[in-house]
């Protein structure tokens, strides 16, 4: 919903009903993982995508018609044999939509207090009841100190509740089974969890050209942008404008004191050991999910040999992705940079990084 905010924060202010249709389960391969989201107006204008152009039609009348009865709809979408090429997923995968009306004002205001949870950044989870026992629909929001809202009993508010701060934890979205009163390994109620955490963080230090195109491809992919490097000349506002922060100090003292969490990529693209060694020997300590280092492979087997000589193990080493991006054949600052960014994807996700047209099984990585 977070790049939907602007538009959705638009209807509340206009008064405009529209549906909200979710993603909240998906079985084999699909284009769009839980939590996509599609928003329809009642006069028929739409933002966002639930599966890239499978099944945004019937999406859209189902919008339709939720506005008309005021009730929330799940719809299921897969291919068959029969309809290969009508409504369904022609990627073979099986998605479940859930679509809800917010043509009351106080339906859009409960909404829009929820956004903008999320624009300031307060990590939120909303549990929401998608079949079941309980009433379709019910909602329950989860902040780190409080929680709103109520799935229909107390027992089943508190298992949620546990459950959603959790997946709060990891970043985390998904779909979980409870008993009607929140009893754990039943049934009866199916509730869709998705959290919204502050979006994650990308520390790129050296302020080069190729900082700046890795910061404005970091900002594309939602990363929160921090730019860093000692230099006063280089680190400022007008060299990388799409770059969130943009900080003069010497970058092993600014990791040691700014927060890095398992969401967190590292990309050093200084390569100079005087700045490159004490760096990544600070970034090893962190628990970040990438560590990229640019330069040659010369370069590259200089900083091992230092990193060795400060004491950092072999299994730290392995650690750093250097010579940092995918072989792409790239060239230029921008083409760099996408190389960077497909390592990181790649990483994220676990894919082979080979072209698809080589590959056989399932296109959509599981994390």
């Amino acid at each position: 919903m977070r790049e939907l905010l602007a538009e959705l924060r638009a209807w509340h202010d206009a008064g405009t009903p529209f549906a909200l249709a979710t993603v909240v389960a998906v079985r084999g391969s699909a284009p769009r993982a839980p939590g996509a989201v599609m928003a329809v107006t009642a006069d028929g204008a739409v933002a966002g995508s639930v599966s890239g152009g499978c099944v945004e039609s019937d999406v859209y009348e189902a919008a339709g018609e939720a506005l008309a009865t005021g009730s929330p709809l799940l719809r299921t979408y897969g291919i068959s044999d029969d309809e290969a090429f009508g409504v369904g997923l022609t990627c073979g995968g099986t998605i479940e939509v859930l679509v809800e009306p917010y043509a009351t004002a106080a339906g859009r205001d409960r909404l829009r207090e929820l956004l903008d949870t999320i624009a300031g950044g307060e990590p939120v989870a909303v549990a929401t009841v998608v079949s079941g026992t309980a009433p379709a629909g019910a909602r329950r929001t989860v902040l780190a100190g409080r929680a709103t809202g109520s799935l229909g009993n107390e027992g089943l508010d508190a298992a949620v509740t546990d459950d959603a701060r959790g997946l709060l934890a990891q970043g985390a979205t998904g779909t979980q089974r409870y008993g009607a009163h929140g009893e754990r390994r039943m049934q009866d109620v199916t509730v869709f969890v998705q959290t919204y955490a502050p979006p994650p963080r990308m520390l790129v230090f050296g302020a080069i050209d190729h900082a700046a195109a890795t910061a404005r491809i970091g900002s594309f992919l939602g990363y929160r942008v921090t730019v860093c490097d000692a230099r006063p000349a280089f680190a400022t506002r007008e060299r990388f404008p799409t770059a969130d922060d943009v900080v003069c100090a010497w970058p092993h003292t600014y990791l040691e004191s700014t927060a890095v969490d398992a969401r967190t990529v590292i990309c050093v693209l200084t390569h100079d050991p005087k700045f490159d060694v004490p760096l990544l020997a600070a970034a090893l300590r962190t628990p970040a999910a990438y560590i990229g280092a640019m330069g040659s492979r010369r370069t590259h087997q200089d900083r091992i040999d230092r990193l060795r000589e400060a004491g950092v193990d072999e299994a730290g080493l392995t650690r750093i992705a250097s010579p940092v991006g995918l072989d792409l054949g790239a060239r230029t600052p921008e083409e760099t940079a996408v190389s960077i960014a497909a390592e990181i994807i790649q990483h994220r996700w676990g894919g082979t990084g080979r072209p698809l047209g080589e590959l056989t099984g399932t296109i959509h990585h599981r994390p």
